[in-house]
């Protein structure tokens, strides 16, 4: 840079030999000197005002002056003994120098302050003589040379930044003095102690803050800056220099940054000393020339690694031959500080490249956000490259070559030494002493400088990770940046972690996400050093002095592993070069690293102890699993058919982690079962692939195991990759190995965390979905009876451990329970599977199991005490044991997976009824009034309807049943037949079946008495009873004559009306006289049915009291079975409808947006969805949306529709559905709710996915003024769906009958069922308090990127506005944007996908199985981030302590329907009602 310019290295070192510092006193002898500067300089400093008041000096003339000056320059010189004549000459001089000032003092001669600039150039110059040093001082005497020297430096200081009056002359001077100074205390080699090691930093800082203030006052000459250069050179063995060079460099730095960038980039943080260091007044531009310039004075740091150029001065060359033992210049002790020297060097320059990414200084390079308006990855690299890549090489193989090149060339060349005038590039043609690593001391040896090293590669790891969305960088970078990493990665025998190898993990966790070019070359190294870090629990530290976070260097390494994953099966047979390998020996492919990535990760996962860490590898994990699964499904075809003799078992996959339990994961079972299941279907699935893949599914079981060959659609290459890999990494093998060591872990390691044991349910969860055709039962019975483990565990930890986390993880293991049991109901069949849920679920329920043991003698409800762990894990038990009965097998019914609840309600079945009018537009008031209402358990409305349905053609004793419970709403036709259906029908009699011929022959009846009582009747001896019948002459003793003989009329009355009715049958036609048909009786169309039903099942059982009982006879009455309902209010019809609304199962909303690039306004993200602008959508994107749920129509939907006031509602007529297609025309991504949604449903949870459009802003508007919802202002239930207490009520009056149960053991009366056993001890009373909402409902938004950096700038308040349900009305606070959850989702050039995730901080934010930095293929990406949702949505559940299980607010509608419309009738009254017809 100043190659053209002249050096002003002689002029310094003409001031360093004294040439301007002498004095006429040395031609005199020492002590003659000593006496006239002892005399002279005690009179002046007697007028300096320091021991007494000052007086104006008596030096008038120029002569009398430099005379005095003259002495002084030889009183600085004396020998340090004299330490008070030198302090005196140094306080006169301090004092003169004050003429630069704007006051000087009053002791200064006149002539300074005549001339200031003259004669303080001349003082500069003599105070040379100070710092020369002493030969042979004490160390107490040098200390008293420090301190006058500080003195000095601070008085030239001062005067710098205060004078006004310096020309450019003194300013010259003045540096060259601060060259000097520090050219003769510092170039020679470092002595502990002596005066150069003492002033070292006070010097260096200085020289460069006066300098920073020359660049103000008066710009250095390009010569100045030259000698500076060269001068620093000299001093790189210094550590004080590098410091120093550090310190102003920030400062300059922070300068640049300012106005370079604006005030919104992030202010780079100094010490507060370090800000003041640059001057006020400094321009833009004289900071920007300033700081590149300062940046460049120590030349290449690189150079510090190589002691034979540090050593190259004469001070070092005159060290080596003065030595006793001849020793060479590079032995000197003082350059064994060079690594460390070298390693500040590299500090420095890391943390400029931290101040342009706004990194903080001590951040890790893991999860730190970088500014936006950051400089290109280019700019940072065209500064700093040259050094950085240098060092990322120092001691490899490159490095190496370059140093054995360059021995043999300076081999050619004669011996010989040229030496460079002040340059310190001494050329040293000698072999041994230049490139031989044998003449290095055992502290210079290369690797010394490893840590230097790394921080170089790790701050290059940083800037490439800096890359934005379509930045582009040069190749020329990028291949020099892959050649170092090569080069570090480089795994020796020993597979120890060194320092180099750590940092490039701490700052890569981005590398493989940022659409790099070649980067994959790359993925063989990383997965070896992947594989030094992640398998094993203790790592291997190459020195033991390395400091870094080990859990920190983990989660990196994770961060690498998430975002590999699915290479593997994404490139599958691409193959990977090798840079430095031109032979394809090495190559490897992409589908050969899956099993090492594998392990990689099971490894990891069983000896992971940080709870963040195993968060992310269990994400990973569920992502490998899913990728795997749904990679056969799709493109194999879930197996394709051929040969099954074709399975090759190679077992090279394995790695040789032999001793960990894993390795038992696939077991030789496994195996044989895959290999079973090839031979069973290989013919079978051959003869169906020609049909279709959907007949593959129709042909096999779904738990048979496919073959596992190659279809012949496939490449020949793949082919011989896949079977390497197919017998342990399948999908199978892969769910194995995933439930067995999740089953593992959490139950020995992870049930005390929280966050962890949540993670692992969900995992468990997701694998229970995955639909693997081969899934071993008896690994599912396994997971669930591990899970049934965990749950007992947990539940029977002692009282103190019991807390809201541990019944969350109680309640989560039984929402993974469900999940199992749903996805495989043949695990019901298992005998000791289905005793064991049903024990976890009595456990749950009650507190206690009936048999502790299987020797137990079992314990019956009746004598158990109801004492559950929690309401919370009774509530989830109770719901786990309605999935059981009612869905495990049925689930989806025949209404779709939209509703577990019947799509049947009183006003669909009356227009079925045959009593209806069908031209009468019934209203629901008028099909209830033909129902009767009864509640049963304080928790079930009994809807009965005594009539035959219109389509039922058998008159029979009919009920038709709408039963409402805290599941849901079902429907049931009962009939009482006294056949079954099956011989109902058929007749067993012709339809005119002839009378046979009557027979006339009379019989005979022989004549016989007839007697009422044996004949010995007399003869037995009567006893009491006997008399117990009263005889008719005691009757009429007791009764009287005259009614005996009424008695005796009646009768004879009834007997001669008999016997007319007999005898006018005889003569009628109808007599069996006559030959008449017999006809059968008019059917019967009127039955009670309902007082059957209610009878045979029980209800009508009344409890008697026993007056005996003293718990019996006071107190409460009874509570009866039955409670019947009035059903003429006009309310009642709304409060079956709110409670219709109440949806049996959880319900979210996640709403999808599309982010191009550059976007950050809310109208212009939603208008990217108008139907003009959705063909420039990313084509993946409308993929991914198709794989979220299912599109349905939200007029025919009786699901959640992302709206309150549609949602769970029964099918519209016609013209209603006909009215709202009218209102805009579908779109393919129209999904915003006003004709479509995307929604999936299972047995617990629906979930829909609307992508707003500006349609949903005016409904929002609508629904805030009340316009749209009036007619549901009332529907309270389903809105406040975070709140545990009773969300149903009318205003003030639903909350004041709220009740929370945030109390972890409270039990709730109103829970009680009618015949519980023994209740548990409850809190009496009616306390009432006001519904608290502990946090907002969640928002989950799912947004597409174009540009991955938009994420920062998302306007996540302004699109809220756009997102709500129409339950925001009737919740205590509106959702905040610190409470969204935001999945952001970036399409990368190779086709695979970048999650970033964004939350409210808390425990239980993030859920799995995306995780913030994991890479995902298309195939795997709905599935997942549908899961993450839902996950998402029940961690906060979870969280909420006032949250209520919808069963629970069912059940809580039921009651409160109860108490407003029950009829207190007595059994009679009762009874009565049963045979009152409906209207």
């Amino acid at each position: 840079m100043y190659s053209e310019w002249a050096s002003l290295s002689a002029q310094i070192s003409a001031n360093s030999c004294g040439a301007q510092c002498f004095s006429v006193l040395n031609k005199f002898p020492a002590s003659a000197g000593r006496e006239v500067v002892v005399s002279v300089v005690k009179q002046l400093g007697t007028n300096l005002g320091i021991t007494q008041n000052a007086e104006p000096s008596h030096l008038v003339k120029d002569e009398e002056v430099k005379w005095c000056m003259d002495v002084i320059c030889f009183g600085l010189s004396l020998p340090l003994q004299e330490h008070e004549t030198i302090k005196d000459c140094v306080n006169v001089y301090c004092e003169w120098l004050t003429a630069l000032h704007p006051q000087p003092r009053i002791s200064v001669p006149k002539p300074i302050c005549e001339d200031a600039n003259l004669y303080a150039r001349q003082i500069i110059n003599h105070f040379h003589n100070l710092f020369v040093p002493r030969q042979g001082e004490s160390a107490d005497t040098i200390k008293r040379q420090a301190v006058l020297c500080h003195r000095v430096l601070r008085t030239l200081q001062q005067t710098a930044q205060i004078s006004q009056l310096m020309d450019r002359q003194t300013w010259d001077t003045l540096l060259l003095f601060l060259l000097a100074i520090n050219e003769i205390l510092l170039a020679p080699p470092t002595v502990k102690d002596d005066v150069g090691d003492q002033l070292c930093e006070r010097v260096l800082s200085v020289l460069f803050e006066v300098w920073l203030l020359a660049c103000v006052r008066s710009f250095p000459s390009p010569s100045m800056w030259k000698t500076l250069q060269e001068s620093c050179a000299m001093w790189r063995h210094r550590v004080a220099l590098v410091d120093q060079w550090n310190r102003v460099n920030l400062a300059l730095t922070a300068r640049l940054l300012e106005f370079s960038y604006g005030p919104a980039f992030p202010q780079l943080k100094n010490a507060d000393e370090d800000g003041q260091l640059i001057p006020i007044g400094m321009s833009n531009d004289c900071v920007a020339q300033t700081w590149y310039r300062f940046l460049r004075m120590i030349g290449n740091p690189t150079a510090l690694c190589s002691p034979h150029i540090i050593s190259k001065s004469s001070h070092f060359v005159q060290w080596a031959l003065t030595h006793e033992k001849g020793a060479e210049t590079h032995q000197h002790p003082c350059l064994q500080q060079l690594p460390q020297i070298f390693l500040n060097a590299m500090k420095g320059i890391s943390s400029q490249v931290d101040a342009f990414l706004a990194l903080p200084l001590t951040s890790m390079g893991a999860g730190v956000e970088l500014a936006v308006a950051r400089p290109k990855c280019n700019s940072i690299l065209h500064v700093f490259h040259e050094w950085l890549f240098e060092a990322a090489h120092i001691g490899g193989d490159t490095w190496r070559q370059n140093r054995k090149k360059q021995a043999c060339e300076a081999s050619k060349r004669p011996s010989s030494m040229i030496m460079e005038h002040r340059k310190g590039s001494i050329s040293l043609s000698q072999p041994n002493s230049l490139n031989d690593p044998q003449s290095l001391p055992p502290t210079l040896t290369i690797d010394k400088y490893e840590s230097g090293r790394a921080e170089a590669i790790g701050t290059l790891c940083k800037i490439f990770c800096a890359k934005k969305t379509g930045e582009e960088i040069l190749p020329v970078y990028l291949a020099r940046f892959y050649m170092a990493l090569q080069q570090c990665l480089k795994i020796t025998e020993s597979r120890e972690c060194d320092e180099t190898l750590a940092s490039i993990l701490l700052h890569s966790s981005d590398l493989f996400r940022l659409d790099l070019d070649g980067i994959n070359v790359l993925l063989p190294g990383f997965i070896a050093a992947l594989e030094i870090v992640l398998p094993d629990k203790d790592l291997k530290l190459k020195t033991q002095s390395m400091v870094f976070n080990r859990t920190e260097l983990r989660r990196s390494a994770i961060n690498i592993l998430l975002s590999i994953m699915v290479l593997p099966l994404h490139y599958q047979t691409l193959p990977i070069r090798d840079l430095t390998s031109e032979t394809s020996e090495k190559m490897f492919t992409f589908i050969q690293l899956k099993s090492r990535l594998m392990n990689i990760l099971m490894n990891a996962l069983q000896v992971e102890t940080d709870a963040q860490n195993t968060h992310m590898l269990l994400g990973g994990l569920l992502l490998c699993v899913q990728d795997a699964v749904t990679f056969e499904e799709t493109e194999l075809g879930g197996g394709g058919g051929g040969n099954p003799a074709s399975i090759s078992h190679n077992s090279s996959g394995l790695q040789h982690h032999e001793a960990n339990l894993l390795s038992s994961a696939c077991s030789e079972r496994s195996a044989s079962l895959v290999s079973a299941g090839t031979a069973s279907l290989g013919g079978q699935t051959t003869a169906t692939m020609g049909a279709g893949s959907g007949s593959i599914r129709d042909t096999a079981s779904a738990h048979d195991y496919p073959s596992l060959t190659i279809s012949d659609d496939m490449s020949f290459e793949f082919g011989q990759e896949l079977e390497g890999v197919t017998t342990y990494d399948n999908a199978h093998a892969l769910f194995v190995r995933a439930t067995y060591l999740v089953c593992h872990r959490l139950i020995s390691s992870w049930k005390t965390d929280l966050n962890v044991s949540l993670a692992a349910l969900e995992l468990l969860s997701g694998l229970a979905r995955l639909h693997i055709r081969e899934t071993d039962a008896l690994e599912c019975k396994r997971a669930v009876k591990w899970i049934c483990d965990y749950i007992c565990y947990q539940c029977s930890r002692p009282p103190p451990a019991h807390s809201k986390d541990l019944h969350s993880t109680i309640v989560a293991a039984f929402q993974c329970t469900a999940a199992w049991l749903m996805q495989h109901p043949y695990l019901l069949q298992d005998k000791d599977c289905l005793q064991t849920v049903l024990e976890v679920v009595e456990l749950g329920i009650s507190g206690t199991k009936s048999q502790s043991k299987g020797t137990d003698i079992p314990k019956f409800k009746d004598e158990k005490e109801l004492k559950p762990a929690s309401m919370r894990v009774r509530d989830a038990a109770e719901n786990l044991l309605t999935i059981i009965l009612e869905q495990v097998g049925y689930f989806p019914s025949e209404c779709g997976p939209e509703s577990i609840s019947s799509l049947l309600d009183e006003l669909a079945l009356m227009k079925h009824c045959n009593s209806m009018v069908p031209a009468a537009a019934a209203s629901s008031e008028q099909a209830i009034a033909k129902f009767k209402y009864f509640v049963t358990e304080n928790s079930t409305i009994l809807a009965l309807l005594e009539e035959p349905l219109g389509n039922d053609q058998d008159p029979q004793p009919t009920v038709t049943l709408l039963i409402r419970g805290p599941f849901g709403r079902h429907a049931w036709t009962m009939q009482l037949r006294h056949l079954p259906r099956s011989k109902s029908g058929i007749k067993y009699h012709a339809v005119n079946p002839g009378r046979p011929i009557p027979m006339n022959d009379v019989t005979q009846r022989p004549e016989c008495e007839q007697k009422n009582f044996p004949d010995g009747v007399d003869k037995v001896q009567p006893c009491v009873a006997d008399y117990s019948i009263p005889t008719i002459e005691q009757m009429r003793e007791q009764y009287g004559t005259a009614s005996i003989r009424e008695l005796e009329s009646m009768l004879e009355n009834q007997s001669i009306h008999e016997k007319l009715a007999w005898a006018e049958a005889d003569t009628s036609a109808d007599s069996l006289s006559h030959a008449q048909e017999c006809v059968p009786p008019a059917v019967c169309h009127e039955f009670h049915a309902a007082r059957l039903f209610l009878s045979h099942f029980g209800f009508l059982g009344f409890e008697t009291r026993n007056p005996h009982n003293p718990a019996e006879a006071l107190g409460n009455p009874p509570q009866r079975p039955l409670i019947v309902l009035d059903t003429k209010s006009t309310a009642f019809a709304a409060d079956l409808d709110r409670l219709d609304k109440l949806s049996a199962r959880t319900h979210d909303t996640v709403y999808v947006f599309y982010v191009k690039s550059g976007q950050t306004s809310a109208q212009q993200i939603i208008g990217n969805m108008a139907e003009e602008q959705s063909a420039n959508h990313d084509p993946h994107f409308a993929s991914m949306l198709q794989t979220l749920g299912w599109p349905v129509q939200v007029s025919e939907h009786s699901g959640w529709t992302g709206f309150a006031h549609n949602s769970w509602s029964l099918k519209g007529t016609p013209e209603e559905q006909q009215q709202q297609l009218k209102s805009t025309a579908n779109e393919l991504l129209n999904y915003n709710g006003s004709q479509r949604v995307l929604y999936w449903a299972d047995v617990c949870s629906e979930i829909a996915f609307v992508v707003p459009t500006t349609w949903n802003l005016r409904y929002n508007s609508d629904t805030s003024d009340g316009g749209s919802i009036s007619s549901t202002d009332q529907m309270i239930g389903p809105s406040n769906v975070w709140a545990r207490g009773e969300t149903a009520g009318e205003g003030a009056a639903g909350l004041a009958k709220s009740k929370s149960r945030n109390l972890s053991l409270e039990l709730d009366t109103s829970r009680r069922d009618a015949k519980e056993p023994v209740p548990p001890t409850r809190r009496k009373g009616n306390v009432t308090k006001p519904t608290l909402l502990a946090q907002a409902p969640a928002k989950i938004f799912l947004v597409w990127l174009e540009s991955y950096e938009d994420y920062l700038n998302f306007p996540l308040e302004d699109v809220l506005a756009y997102t709500r349900t129409g339950e925001e009305l009737h919740t205590l606070q509106l959702p905040r944007a610190a409470d969204c959850h935001v999945i952001f989702v970036h399409s990368l050039l190779s086709g695979l996908l970048r999650v970033k995730l964004q939350g409210p901080p808390g425990r239980m934010s993030f859920a799995t199985p995306l995780v913030d930095g994991m890479v995902l293929s298309r195939r795997v990406v709905g599935n997942l981030v549908r899961q993450t949702a839902l996950n998402i949505s029940r961690r906060r559940r979870l969280d909420n302590d006032n949250y209520q299980p919808p069963h629970v607010r069912r059940r809580l509608k039921v009651q409160d329907i109860v108490q407003k419309y029950k009829m207190d009738l007595s059994e009679a009254e009762l009874l009565g009602h049963l045979f009152q017809r409906a209207i």
